[in-house]
Order: structure tokens, then sequence, then C-alpha cells
């Protein structure tokens, strides 16, 4: 099998909606997963270009420094038009916070010991007890201080134009103020499959590819960063979508 370059996008579909048109030109980026060192250049490249910059969510987990990227994320976001939308890996973290002893070994499997890891908290025993989770729990909260409110605060959907933003998917049937904050977090069996009608163009992440993906109005721009080094970045204009 040929190699792919997970940057360069597969061939545009037809899709019987009008081409992508927001009301500027933004870029969007991928699934991060504790990437800082892919995100920072992209960052300053958008920034240098006074480019608005939308993020699919998924900063944390699996990737070596989820702390860095929340970090930089909110340092950037009081410096240029930043809108960081809340993906499955950040609800499921908050949920941890919330109620360690029933969320706390699904998070840890999902890549949760690279976040905690992150901050420090690196002495957990493989087999962790319930006692363990609150006392983790208990430690992450007091190391993200206020990134903890600013995480709650992450909306799960962003649009301009036809074009929106979202981290899973969305029911297709349905319009996107209508949708369960849980289909645009953990996606819906239908995304991707069956065609909007609404004309809108959906980016999102949380599925990896291969490569970026255009298909019946449907952009998919999770390309594995954490594992395959490449975070994918489209700039999306009128008429157009292409790697940043």
């Amino acid at each position: 099998m040929p190699f792919l370059d997970p940057l360069m996008p597969a061939p545009m579909d037809a899709f019987d909606g009008a081409p992508p048109a927001p009301d500027q030109p933004f870029v969007a980026i991928g699934d991060v997963h504790g990437r800082a060192d892919l995100l920072a250049p992209i960052l300053a490249r958008a920034a240098a270009q006074d480019l608005p910059v939308v993020l699919v969510g998924d900063y944390i987990d699996h990737g070596p420094d989820s702390a860095a990227v929340l970090r930089l994320l909110q340092d950037r976001a009081a410096q240029m038009a930043l809108t960081c939308l809340r993906g499955n890996h950040e609800d499921l973290l908050l949920r941890f916070l919330r109620r360690p002893r029933k969320t706390g070994r699904l998070w840890l499997r999902y890549g949760g010991r690279a976040t905690l890891d992150s901050y420090g908290i690196d002495d957990l025993p493989e087999q962790i007890t319930l006692a363990d989770l609150v006392t983790a729990r208990d430690r992450l909260r007091a190391a993200m201080g206020a990134t903890v409110t600013w995480m709650q605060s992450m909306p799960f959907w962003w649009q301009s134009g036809n074009v929106a933003v979202l981290h899973a998917g969305a029911d297709p049937a349905l319009p996107l103020a209508d949708q369960l904050p849980k289909a645009m977090a953990w996606g819906h069996p239908d995304f991707g499959l069956v065609a909007r009608r609404d004309g809108v163009w959906c980016v999102h992440g949380h599925r990896i590819m291969r490569r970026l993906t255009i298909r019946e109005g449907v952009v998919s721009i999770d390309t594995g960063a954490w594992k395959t080094g490449k975070l994918c970045a489209v700039l999306i204009g009128a008429g157009h979508i292409k790697p940043f």
C-alpha cells in the first residue's frame, strides 16, 4: 500500500449543497491529544496571518503533555481569536472530576494516565482502588485550578456561514441547534453515512483517518497526532478547504 501523507487531502467528493462559505476564512485544527510541540507552530502561523482558529477538542490524554497543551491554549486565547470546543476526552475528564469512582477507570483506559502524568501525578498503582481514584481526582483538581472552569465553559459546536465545527459528529436529521451535546462530543451512528439536507458542512475530529478526508460535506481532520506525529490543520474559506 503506498504511503499517504496525513496532511494531504483525499479528493473532495461531490456534495449537493453549496461550496463552503464561512463568514470569514478560519483555521480548524484536529485532535491534539497532548502534542503541544505540534500545536504551537500552527497557532503561531495562524496568529501571524490574523486568522481565527477553531479546535475540534481532545486536547488531553494519550500524548506526552496534556497540561502544556491546555496552558498554551489558554495563553493564546488571550492573544487571538481562538475557539476551543469540547471533545469526548474533555467531557470524560470533567465527569471524572465530578464522579471519580464511577468514571475513573474508564477515563484511565482512554488515556487519562497520560494527563495525570503531565500534572505530576505519576505514582498511581496499576491496580487502582476507588480510594486511589478519589485521591487522584483531588490532586488533579488542585493542579488544574481555574483550568477546570475554563474547560466547563467549552462549547460543543461552532458555526460560521454554512460551515460548522464539532468534535465527533451530529445527527444529520436534526438542525445543529437542536443536537444533544452527547452526539456532538461522542458521535451519532448516522454521521458521515447519511448526508445532511441543510447544506451545512461539518468539520470534525474523533475518528482517526489516514489523511484529511472531505466527503459529502463532511471534513475529517483527526490524523492521530499523538501517535503519527502529524497534526492536521485546514484553512477553510469561500469555496476552498486546504491544508494549513
